[in-house]
């Protein structure tokens, strides 16, 4: 968890951005005084591609560029505060190159981006920004001191709604932000940058959702920023997916060449090893396959559950351990639509509590018409197992019929019972209490 998350959101952004252009340093620290540059970035040899691709902010990238994005409206203290960051380099480039006995071109000095969500008229006047002279081809929304300054105001929230300004509006707010994500989603899967800017927006929505469960004084706007978020998480969940049957697919062809080789040679002694090899090789490629995109899903669900417990709760504990491998075995809508739902659970040990009465429901949702009423109930009593008891009842779960799964769990003792063949308990009694309890 991070205490300004989009602050931190901004400063990755703009460096994966523009680091196939030039040299990135975040956080970069002005010598002169205890003051630090957001982002500074100089620029190497340009990737015209690149640039053109990168749209606005690819023209930004021309020079050696001080970069302050803001996540409110910038005052004029924060103003005055940035200059002071351009003066203080300014001056240290100028005595680098007196040093150096090079000359000192007025294009190789740094230039102050401010990166703004809005800006009203009266503080864009007050500093003097004017819009540039329409020849030289800068978007609406893009200000300018006199050129001695070298300082210029980007008002996000009045850049036209157009590809080459979509880079920008990404580190906007409320609407403006959620429409630049929306548009972001829309863009090609193989976009480089696309997939760059997901994952940070991903990471952006764990830190803000670490946020929301340890503050309640979150304003709405970021609940509405977490929501939007929201697709691109499950997007990403799937393309995990994919992976994970890719990747078993894989596995599945080389388990199946090895089958179908020991299975024809079988075949092989009874009608000819020729024929015997090749429908032992098609035989167990097909059944490879089967087996190796099913191991290869829940493997995958797997990891994916495990990596996302640890972000989202710390430490694995011996109940969600004991909960994982059937969990794991959930059809991929199931598992993604579980997955989202405790994603929104508080952090703390009651949000673990309400995860692990989720996990039963939903292994036990496919039982719902056969076992009725008692379906809470039973889920409760899933919950309170030990680990390891409640590990060897999810092993035998998809064998057990509702009755014997009702016996297991209504010995008095708490120890699973060794036969299933006796008639199921009378739950009504603990249905009532439940009822009062309510």
């Amino acid at each position: 968890m991070t205490q300004f998350p989009h602050d931190q959101f901004a400063k990755e952004f703009l460096s994966e951005l523009l680091s196939p252009l030039g040299t990135v340093e975040k956080a970069k620290d002005v010598p002169a005084q205890v003051r630090e540059i957001d982002v500074f970035f100089q620029p190497n040899a340009a990737n015209s591609e690149y640039v053109k691709t990168l749209g606005l902010l690819g023209k930004m990238a021309g020079t050696v560029a001080l970069i302050e994005p803001f996540r409110n409206a910038v005052n004029p203290e924060e103003i005055f505060s940035c200059v002071l960051k351009l003066l203080d380099k300014r001056g240290e480039t100028l005595r680098k190159a007196f040093r150096d006995q090079q000359r000192s071109e007025s294009t190789q000095l740094p230039f102050l981006w401010i990166l703004t969500p809005t800006a009203s008229e009266n503080l864009l006047n007050s500093f003097g920004f004017v819009r540039p002279v329409e020849s030289q081809n800068w978007e609406k929304g893009v200000y300018f001191l006199p050129d001695a300054w070298r300082v210029a105001l980007v008002a996000i929230h009045q850049l036209p709604k157009v590809s080459d300004t979509l880079w920008l509006r990404v580190l906007g707010k409320g609407r403006v932000q959620q429409e630049a994500i929306a548009e972001l989603t829309a863009l090609p899967v193989d976009n480089p940058l696309r997939e760059s800017a997901l994952e940070l927006l991903y990471a952006l929505q764990a830190n803000l959702q670490a946020n929301l469960a340890s503050n309640t004084e979150v304003s709405q706007e970021d609940r509405e920023l977490v929501m939007a978020i929201a697709p691109l998480f499950q997007e990403q969940l799937q393309a995990a997916q994919q992976q994970g049957i890719q990747l078993g697919l894989q596995q599945g062809i080389q388990q199946g060449k090895k089958e179908g080789i020991q299975e024809g040679i079988q075949q092989g002694l009874q009608q000819g090893i020729q024929q015997g090899k090749q429908e032992g090789r098609e035989e167990g490629i097909q059944e490879g396959l089967e087996q190796g995109i099913e191991r290869g899903r829940q493997e995958q669900q797997r990891l994916i559950f495990e990596n996302f417990w640890s972000v989202r709760f710390g430490e694995l504990d011996e109940k969600v351990a004991a909960f994982i491998p059937a969990v794991s075995t959930l059809p991929a809508a199931e598992f993604t639509v579980m997955l989202l739902s405790v994603s929104m659970l508080n952090v703390g040990a009651e949000g673990r509590q309400q995860a692990h009465r989720l996990l039963a429901e939903n292994l036990l949702a496919g039982r719902s018409n056969e076992l009725g009423e008692r379906l809470p109930v039973i889920v409760a009593k899933v919950v309170e197992l030990p680990a390891e008891r409640l590990r060897t009842l999810l092993e035998q779960l998809p064998q057990l019929s509702g009755d014997e799964l009702i016996n297991l769990l209504s010995d008095d003792s708490g120890v699973l019972a060794d036969s299933l063949g006796e008639n199921p308990p009378d739950f009504s009694g603990v249905e009532n209490e439940n009822r009062q309890g309510d």
